[in-house]
């Protein structure tokens, strides 16, 4: 199977270099998106002084420095392993996504606090068609780069676009409200909801803070890959001729990269040649499903294997 292409069995896992071309141009238009919603909202606020465009334009700013992390972060995240990162450079999304958290619910403390002002003290929004007209130019670009990035998202489980991705998701329900905001104030004279839109954008900012961060967290912390995942490695072992069992799976996933390892139940009266012959068939098939795998296989003699490895690291037999 040719490896710059994604597989048939597996979808949403592809080469690294498939994966990072998806990556680079959905990263570039996601800075050049944000840059061009970041000017364009200034200029808006600086006629409206409505409260929710400049909460928009803050969420936007903040997305931009986001974005700009994200494309310098999925780049360094694909580059090979090297002498100090055994491993890859692949926790780098993590980070970025951890950062991106952080800047929204920075956001959403600020949006909250001028909402709150802007409350107490009312004030009329002006310009108010010119403000609705800005978000409706937002809410196009924006919907047409999250188009981009789901395309791009399966063709590489980058973690760190699937947070860029969640801010603009979010952008584009606070993009609705701001409207919905704005709207409300000029024509009906409810000068009120216009802040009571800003409290709602901050609301949606925590919500999508907290997803973002708790995604990024999991990478961190090594969390397993999906079920499906692992049954389909399982599978795929268990398949090879002369593999009698599987156990002791354990995978991460590492920005584009997995890490796969597991023992192999093996006839304890073969050749160390027709062993390694077995586990060697083994990781050619995993690499076709999984083309960014790192994966390592210990081979152990059925029924006469002494117990080894740290019960520490021990996973349930049960479940693989």
């Amino acid at each position: 199977m040719p490896h710059d292409a994604p597989s048939s069995a597996n979808p949403g896992r592809h080469a690294p270099e498939f994966a990072m071309r998806a990556s680079r141009l959905v990263t570039s238009l996601s800075v050049a998106v944000a840059s061009v919603l970041v000017v364009v909202k200034i200029w808006a606020y600086l006629f409206s002084h409505s409260i929710a465009m400049l909460a928009s334009f803050a969420d936007s700013a903040l997305d931009l420095a986001a974005s700009l992390m994200t494309f310098f972060a999925v780049r360094y995240a694909a580059a090979p392993a090297d002498h100090e990162h055994r491993f890859g450079h692949g926790k780098a999304e993590s980070f970025a996504s951890l950062f991106q958290a952080l800047l929204v619910a920075v956001s959403a403390a600020l949006v909250a606090r001028e909402s709150v002002a802007r409350l107490i003290t009312p004030q009329d929004v002006h310009q108010g068609m010119l403000a609705m007209g800005v978000m409706g130019f937002s809410i196009v670009l924006t919907v047409f780069l999250i188009s981009m990035q789901t395309l791009a998202l399966r063709k590489t489980s980058s973690i760190a676009i699937a947070g860029d991705k969640a801010h603009y998701a979010s952008d584009l329900a606070a993009n609705i409200a701001v409207i919905v905001g704005i709207g409300l104030s000029v024509l009906t004279g409810l000068v009120w909801a216009d802040a009571l839109a800003g409290l709602g954008i901050a609301a949606w900012l925590v919500w999508s803070a907290w997803q973002v961060a708790r995604q990024a967290l999991d990478q961190m912390l090594d969390r397993e890959l999906p079920d499906e995942e692992r049954k389909h490695i399982i599978d795929i072992a268990r398949q090879v001729p002369g593999v009698l069992s599987v156990h002791e799976l354990r995978t991460r996933a590492s920005g584009l990269f997995v890490h796969i390892q597991f023992h192999v139940d093996l006839d304890p009266k073969i050749t160390l040649a027709a062993a390694h012959t077995i586990v060697v068939e083994v990781e050619r098939r995993l690499l076709d499903a999984f083309p960014a795998a790192d994966i390592l296989i210990h081979p152990d003699p059925k029924g006469e294997a002494e117990p080894h490895g740290s019960r520490y690291f021990q996973r349930e037999k049960n479940r693989d």
